[in-house]
């Protein structure tokens, strides 16, 4: 179940807590982007204040499934009525700090999305009303009929999640690279994902890439 039987006084107290909800400031940078993102604590003070006076908490736990590990978040009211969200959690490997930063990024987006938390500003693609998703890869569409579309658009996600972590450059630049050779030994597929991808985003691939071949 993902809500409880009734959820009018929760939507009622919801509505109120959205109305005085802030945009969260992106106050964390990330260094080869030159851009600026929101981080889990800007969420949360962005929302924490209205949520906690109108009667509203957060959980947020974690639960193995057979598709991975999920995080669960759960927006309740103080009448016992609840509303809940999943969010799987993508690590690079087993290691601490790589699971600590794959829930720390599911934590914020999946606060974000569930209690209407907006970031302040737009990155350079955004604001100019480009989405490189969109793209063709290949005028002629002989690639692209060669390309598994759900793949490419995994790889998509997976490189955009590498580059988000709240972690260390290392640790940012060794997701990376997980995600690269996965993808390397696929040409077409490469090229797809290559070619929807922001000449910024490319850019910062190649430099976590030459990051990551140093740290060894």
């Amino acid at each position: 179940m993902n809500q409880s039987q009734t959820i009018g006084a929760l939507a009622a107290a919801l509505a109120k807590a959205q109305s005085g909800i802030t945009g969260a400031v992106k106050d964390s940078a990330n260094p080869f982007f030159k851009s600026k993102y929101a981080d889990l604590e800007s969420v949360w003070s962005a929302c924490r204040k209205q949520l906690t006076s109108n009667g509203l908490s957060v959980i947020q736990t974690t639960q193995p499934t057979k598709h991975g590990t999920m995080l669960v978040t759960t927006l309740a009211h103080e009448s016992g009525e609840w509303i809940r969200g999943y969010m799987p959690i993508l690590c690079k490997d087993n290691s601490a700090q790589a699971q600590g930063s794959g829930i720390s990024y599911a934590r914020r987006y999946a606060l974000a999305a569930l209690v209407g938390v907006y970031q302040t500003d737009d990155d350079a693609e955004a604001a100019q009303g480009r989405d490189p998703r969109s793209i063709t890869v290949d005028p002629r569409g002989e690639l692209g009929k060669n390309v598994d579309q759900k793949k490419k658009e995994q790889f998509i996600e997976d490189f955009k999640r590498a580059f988000d972590l709240d972690a260390e450059e290392k640790e940012i630049a060794l997701a990376v690279r997980a995600v690269h050779e996965r993808i390397s030994t696929d040409h077409d597929l490469y090229i797809a994902v290559s070619d929807s991808l922001s000449a910024k985003e490319r850019s910062a691939i190649k430099t976590y890439l030459r990051i990551a071949k140093e740290s060894k």
